[in-house]
């Protein structure tokens, strides 16, 4: 270990910044995050040195640094680009046992400025000790993404309710039981978030009045088309806080990579007529699982409310008062045209999207003429066994047969591949592909050879019209 990593209080400490250019005006205004008593030496100041020592925030002191500047000063940091002015404000720091950073010279440093992550009072500090500063502004950037920026309220919290704790619960273990509800509490955490005072109370009353052993809740969590990189920050913060997931097979291997280790999981996959798992069993172990207490996260294919019952598996919950919660996710429509190159809307093409089950209930009537209206996208969902239907119907309601459509399959994955052609060719396309697959239908498909950013494409067979790609 290079350095010694601490975390110093510098509330009303004295210390001296040498330099007066924008490094400088960087630096200072750490030290001012920290509640220091700054005082500043340059010759020349930005214009923001001389508004904060306006507002009184900093002391100015005007011409060449002279060691004195040091007198009891707890730290010294220099930010001039005059590296002899940089070497006697290190020697002269070395000389009165004044910690000294010089900024960009690891060398003439006795403390480093690591890169921060506040969310005060948690305090996150990364360094590379001087070797790859750029590595440790990475590693800040990609835990500022996964890390919640409630959480420093949600310490703020835990802080304030401490000895209440202590006092309600006296051993150890129901402490502890109770401290991991509180922290991992989705609908607490977004009430912190939204600033909403008096849901918080009500959160908190709810968790030290409830048996410790009936205090599970269901998150539902949309985990996006396929891509584990279009599943959100959100969602992946709660498939890693999860004690059990309940997945389908719409869920990609790689989103599963990212579930936390050792949380159980259990599969409920289904397929378009063919159910592993009915829905009805499917809200019943949501249910069971959390009444035993634990952390539930239904993760789902897309979006969870489009096209996925996950209204269906919340009715359930809030019959019996389970909390629940909801994450949403990219939709397939989103996804999969996106990495197609298809546009759903174009000024030129469509000014309106329609999603559309191709596995409704067998008493629903689907407005044909009403979809087969110019100017607008379609998309199926689970619609590849209805392909000959969906083809038929439009064409009978007037759209023109030479009507451009893509099937897209296993969307946004490696493994995606697009067949793309006409509307009278719909039935004979729906059968070069395999579920999970996507229908595309309207004119904004021609675009698609143009902005296609994904894939290559590829030639299908002699006598048919077919364009189709494969990734992977």
């Amino acid at each position: 270990m290079d350095y010694f990593p601490i975390f110093c209080q510098l509330q009303h400490k004295a210390c001296l910044l040498v330099g007066g250019g924008e490094v400088a005006e960087r630096k200072a205004r750490l030290l001012l995050d920290a509640g220091a008593a700054v005082t500043v030496n340059a010759c020349d100041f930005t214009p923001q040195f001389h508004d904060w020592a306006e507002e009184g925030r900093l002391s100015l002191v005007s011409g060449e640094f002279v060691p004195e500047l040091l007198a009891e000063k707890w730290l010294v940091i220099a930010a001039t680009d005059q590296m002899a002015v940089n070497a006697l404000v290190y020697q002269s720091a070395n000389q009165q046992r004044v910690f000294c950073n010089v900024v960009d010279d690891p060398k003439r440093t006795s403390f480093i400025m690591p890169s921060i992550i506040d969310r005060s009072p948690i305090m996150i500090a990364i360094s590379s000790g001087g070797k790859a500063p750029v590595l440790a502004r990475l590693l800040r950037e990609k835990l500022e993404a996964i890390l919640p920026q409630h959480l420093g309220q949600l310490a703020q919290l835990a802080g304030n309710l401490r000895q209440r704790v202590k006092t309600h619960f006296s051993a150890m273990t129901d402490r502890r039981r109770f401290w991991e509800k509180l922290l991992t509490h989705d609908r607490l955490a977004q009430s912190l978030a939204n600033e909403d005072n008096v849901n918080v109370e009500q959160h908190i009353e709810q968790l030290f009045n409830a048996p410790l052993s009936s205090r599970g809740e269901v998150v539902l969590v949309g985990a996006g088309p396929g891509d584990a990189g279009l599943l959100t920050l959100k969602g992946l913060q709660q498939i890693q806080q999860a004690d059990v997931v309940v997945y389908d097979r719409l869920v990609s291997d790689e989103v599963m990579n990212l579930v936390r280790r050792d949380a159980e999981r259990i599969f409920v996959g289904k397929e378009s007529g063919r159910h592993s798992v009915p829905q009805d069993q499917i809200n019943q172990i949501l249910l069971q699982q959390a009444q035993m207490g634990k952390r539930v996260v239904r993760l789902k294919g897309g979006d969870p409310f489009i096209f996925g019952r996950g209204g269906e598996e919340l009715e359930t919950l809030a019959e019996y008062n389970i909390p629940f919660s909801v994450v949403p996710g990219i939709t397939a429509a989103s996804g999969c045209s996106a990495y197609s190159g298809i546009p759903l809307t174009h000024r030129d093409h469509a000014q309106s999207v329609r999603l559309i089950t191709g596995h409704a209930k067998k008493d629903s009537q689907l407005d044909w003429a009403n979809l087969a209206a110019e100017k607008q996208t379609l998309v199926f969902y689970m619609g590849l066994s209805q392909a000959g239907e969906i083809q038929q119907q439009l064409i009978k309601h007037h759209m023109p047969a030479t009507t451009p459509v893509a099937l897209v399959e296993n969307g946004t994955s490696r493994h995606q591949r697009v067949v793309s052609g006409e509307l009278s060719q719909l039935a004979l396309l729906s059968q070069q592909v395999t579920s999970p697959s996507l229908i595309i239908v309207g004119s904004v498909v021609s675009l698609r050879e143009k902005l296609n950013w994904f894939s290559s494409a590829e030639h299908g067979k002699a006598g048919v019209k077919i364009q189709a790609e494969r990734v992977g």
